[in-house]
């Protein structure tokens, strides 16, 4: 198959890219290469036939239209994104342009070239629209997401994923465009920008650095091994049905505390020397809108199209640490960029 990926240069996109091109289809790659976007989370794929990697920006309506008339995908699979929650409290505007707008932009593209196809092709072409359980708000003890959950979101982050949900359902239900929806757990593993959790945890760690966990360290996520996410995100664009939402999740819920327990655990087998590790643990102060709980239901992923996730928690954050013992020369560069502090607390005014 011939298969946009937008944001493929990301942790999410990347990973997939890399699924698509070792599983023989031919990928273009769209990427504006903001601080998350990554060339070198590609070095995998840079010199095979079968990927382009094209430097754009999915606002621009007019490199949009020219890269799909160019390449003529049987599938945009959209994984473009702002990401970061903190990054959104502190500022919006950025997420608001790209997840939305961007989102926009790209339907409305797609639009354009699926109408045109011939019969056949354009019964088979499909846009996959990759989102997140945090459009779903923050749940109790007990229950799960469900792709019937009502929407929620708590941050900018997650308000503006959950209009490009809704934004691509209605291109769907007016125009009839194959739109197929995903919502995801957390996810975690190789070529995780390290503003994240996990591999900042990991990193910090190695550097001797504090480990801030948020408040006590009580909220629980659902943690998904990357790797098996593009698994499912294939498989959703291949069989998944127009019109329908499926939702991701690895089944492996943790508390924000045990998952920085865990790879210090890692770390202590792994690099003896520098052991033990949670001495390094700082407990700061909440961020705003910080969810509780999030889990997903992947029931209806596993019953209806047969996905299962391969890794559990232990076995994925395992093959995590390692990764990143062994892969300096991808991250020593990001961390020279970005130093490792938490991000997003909302600061006071000066003189309030």
């Amino acid at each position: 198959m011939r298969i946009i990926v937008t944001g493929g240069a990301g942790f999410i996109g990347s990973a997939l890219v890399r699924h698509l091109v070792a599983a023989s289809h031919d990928v273009l790659t769209v990427d504006a290469l903001t601080y998350a976007g990554n060339r070198a989370s590609l070095r995998d794929v840079e010199d095979n036939p079968r990927h382009r990697l094209l430097h754009a920006n999915i606002c621009d309506r007019g490199a949009m239209d020219a890269a799909i008339v160019q390449f003529r995908p049987d599938r945009i699979m959209h994984l473009a994104a702002e990401s970061h929650v903190d990054r959104s409290i502190t500022g919006a505007a950025d997420f608001v342009q790209t997840n939305i707008v961007g989102t926009f932009t790209l339907l409305e593209a797609a639009r354009g070239y699926w109408q045109a196809l011939a019969p056949d092709a354009k019964a088979a072409f499909r846009f996959l629209h990759v989102s997140t359980d945090e459009v779903y708000g923050s749940l109790g003890d007990e229950g799960l997401f469900e792709e019937t959950t009502p929407y929620d979101p708590s941050s900018p982050y997650s308000a503006s994923k959950a209009a490009s949900d809704h934004l691509a359902k209605a291109w769907h239900r007016t125009y009839g465009l194959p739109v197929v929806v995903s919502n995801c757990s957390n996810n975690y593993g190789p070529y995780h920008f390290p503003e994240k959790l996990i591999p900042l945890t990991i990193l910090n760690a190695l550097a001797g650095r504090e480990l801030p966990v948020y408040g006590k360290g009580e909220n629980v996520r659902d943690w998904l091994y990357v790797e098996d996410h593009a698994r499912a995100l294939d498989l959703i664009a291949e069989r998944g049905r127009p019109g329908e939402t499926y939702n991701v999740g690895g089944r492996n819920e943790r508390r924000n505390i045990d998952v920085v327990q865990r790879i210090c655990e890692a770390l202590d087998a792994a690099v003896p020397a520098s052991a033990p590790h949670d001495r390094l643990i700082l407990f700061v102060t909440d961020r705003p809108g910080h969810d509780a709980r999030y889990a997903i239901d992947a029931g209806k992923l596993e019953s209806e199209l047969g996905w299962r996730a391969q890794e559990t928690f232990e076995t994925g954050i395992e093959k995590t640490v390692q990764w990143y013992l062994d892969n300096a020369w991808w991250w020593q560069p990001l961390r020279d960029r970005y130093d490792g502090e938490r991000l997003g607390l909302v600061k006071e005014d000066a003189g309030t």
